[in-house]
């Protein structure tokens, strides 16, 4: 670690402390966009409370995050509230610690592998490959894209829980690149317990450390099913009861409010009827999990890292309650894929869509909610063109990855008849 780093952070640090102290922390808090049922900072406080005088907060529809997570932070809640937004800053900076590690250390990773392919590779690609610069420059770029993203920033002082989800997804994806499988499948099982979408992660896990045995790969499954059910049982212990599962996955999977987010489920629900509920619930839940997992598995069989980056960008879009701070994580990996970036097509199309999308949000909730001279088609739209935008981006980093692999061994120019021709995904 390089005292650009020591300088970043503690930049970054001090931006959250700052804003943290003004009017604009509890605006956030009480922002849809960035706080939803799920990680709103008043319902752990109720959830706490509830907890502390012996009621059973998963009875109603208010608290839905998971018993262990209540218990360990009560104590903090209930004695010392004032440094809460310490603490969810030193997390936030552990976050971003943990991304620059992952940096550093896929880089090396990324060197060694290219070492024994790099005889197969054409002659005019040495501004495809990553070089020893890669190894601080990249992890500098995946750092800055955290600590000083306002979507990141916003959500820590805003105190909601994705600070601790973005943490635990940093974990997870840093035990991967340290090959380290029982950490990182006890991680998972923790936050799919939580969320239920990040379960999708198992796929990368069997692909990097399974290496093609079906046997190995039916072991890994196996432990992380083992652990879900180890954590299921702890958060048992915490409640003697198991109606937590049903305010927590359950209230996720069978979307029970309808409260406005950046995602695609709460209006369509609004306006459906009632009978045909649970043929689209399904639809929709398969849509944000399961669809698009095996054709992607089977494409990015070799860049597990890649695969997870490109499901945690879909869970970011398609799960039933998201937020910005879900976004403002993958963001920040995208510079793990610097070498890709000369083949996305789309760059300022994105950066407008979510320019113009975001500032679009604020406008038309106050003409909604406040002004009563918009109605809930404004604020939707403007929700879906983000959400399109998120795709074009998805979409366009995974064709750049086809096109530098491709690249790498035929060369960047492909010469037909003599002329220069076009590489075209179709």
């Amino acid at each position: 670690m390089n005292s650009n780093y020591y300088k970043l952070l503690l930049l970054g640090g001090a931006v959250r402390l700052y804003f943290s102290q003004t009017s604009l922390a509890p605006l956030i808090g009480n922002r849809v966009e960035f706080a939803t049922p799920l990680n709103s900072f008043k319902r752990l406080q109720e959830g706490v409370f509830l907890l502390q005088q012996g009621v059973d907060p998963y009875r109603g529809d208010l608290v839905h995050e998971s018993p262990l997570l209540l218990k360990a932070l009560s104590g903090i809640l209930i004695n010392y509230a004032q440094v809460l937004p310490l603490l969810y800053i030193l997390l936030d900076l552990c976050t971003a610690t943990l991304l620059y590690l992952l940096g550093i250390t896929f880089v090396k990773q990324k060197l060694q592998q290219q070492k024994g392919e790099c005889e197969d590779y054409a002659k005019d690609t040495e501004e495809l490959q990553y070089n020893d610069e890669d190894k601080s420059h990249i992890a500098e770029l995946v750092l800055l894209a955290y600590l000083f993203n306002p979507l990141t920033i916003m959500s820590c002082i805003g105190l909601t829980s994705t600070v601790l989800s973005n943490l635990l997804l940093a974990l997870i994806l840093y035990s991967m690149v340290k090959r380290q499988l029982l950490i990182c499948t006890v991680l998972l099982a923790f936050e799919t317990v939580r969320n239920l979408y990040p379960f999708v992660l198992i796929a990368p896990l069997i692909l990097l450390f399974a290496r093609r045995s079906v046997p190995m790969g039916i072991a890994i499954f196996m432990i992380f099913v083992t652990s879900c059910f180890a954590v299921a049982g702890a958060n048992f212990l915490v409640m003697n009861s198991w109606n937590y599962l049903d305010g927590t996955l359950g209230f996720i999977f069978f979307f029970r409010d309808l409260q406005p987010n950046i995602g695609l489920f709460w209006y369509f629900f609004t306006e459906m009827f009632e009978h045909f509920r649970t043929m689209f619930l399904i639809t929709f839940q398969l849509n944000a999990t399961v669809l698009y997992l095996v054709p992607l598995s089977l494409k990015l069989r070799k860049e597990p890292l890649l695969l997870a980056t490109v499901l945690i960008a879909l869970m970011a879009v398609f799960r039933a309650y998201p937020s910005l701070g879900d976004v403002g994580f993958y963001l920040a990996l995208l510079p793990l894929w610097r070498r890709c970036w000369k083949f996305m097509a789309h760059g300022f199309v994105v950066f407008t869509f979510f320019l113009i999308t975001l500032s679009m949000m604020g406008a038309f909730w106050h003409l909604w909610i406040y002004a009563g001279s918009a109605n809930a088609n404004f604020y939707f739209g403007a929700t879906l063109a983000f959400s399109t935008g998120q795709i074009f981006l998805i979409t366009d980093l995974l064709f750049a990855h086809v096109k530098r692999e491709f690249c790498l061994y035929n060369g960047q120019k492909i010469m037909i008849n003599g002329e220069e021709a076009r590489i075209l995904l179709e």
